[in-house]
């Protein structure tokens, strides 16, 4: 059916419609080179330097007497882990339950006794730190050796109480 007259305009307007995109516009052009912000880059700027910790006399007191403590419970762990690889080494090849080996069980457990006297201190030097970043305080160096050095030794111990275990029969 062909189009109708009065139809005529209507679709010669929807046929031109397309063309007004290919009009150019007057006036100045934008730029295509890249704007000042865009050379600046997407790379997270540089945190600035901490700052300097304040001294806390009180905290230092604090720390030397968690050192000593630390130390003392460290040296009884030795003596007590010593004896109970003694008591392990005379219950090698020792069943279960007899009396050797008895007696090396009681030793680890005495051992595990020492070992928390150290993780007690290990603890209030964990208390003091969280203290400090619940003050949103910065971290202070001192505490933050002590902790390391506590932890460490932690480890330690908990390494030789589980050889020790591991020489002995199972129950």
């Amino acid at each position: 059916m062909p189009p109708r007259p009065a139809h005529l305009p209507l679709l010669l307007c929807a046929a031109l419609a397309p063309l007004a995109g290919c009009a150019v516009p007057e006036g100045p052009f934008p730029s295509l080179a890249p704007r000042a912000v865009e050379k600046l880059g997407f790379a997270e700027p540089a945190a600035p330097p901490p700052a300097p910790v304040a001294p806390d006399p009180a905290l230092d007191e604090r720390l030397a007497d968690n050192a000593r403590e630390r130390i003392e419970a460290a040296k009884a762990f030795d003596a007590g882990a010593n004896r109970a690889e003694r008591l392990a080494r005379a219950a090698r090849g020792a069943k279960a339950g007899s009396e050797p080996w008895l007696d090396a069980q009681t030793a680890l457990a005495e051992l595990d006794a020492l070992r928390a006297r150290h993780q007690d201190a290990l603890g209030v030097l964990e208390d003091l730190a969280s203290s400090r970043a619940q003050a949103l305080l910065p971290a202070y160096p001192a505490l933050e050796t002590a902790l390391q050095a506590a932890r460490a030794t932690s480890a330690a111990q908990t390494r030789r109480i589980d050889s020790i275990a591991a020489s002995l029969a199972p129950a």
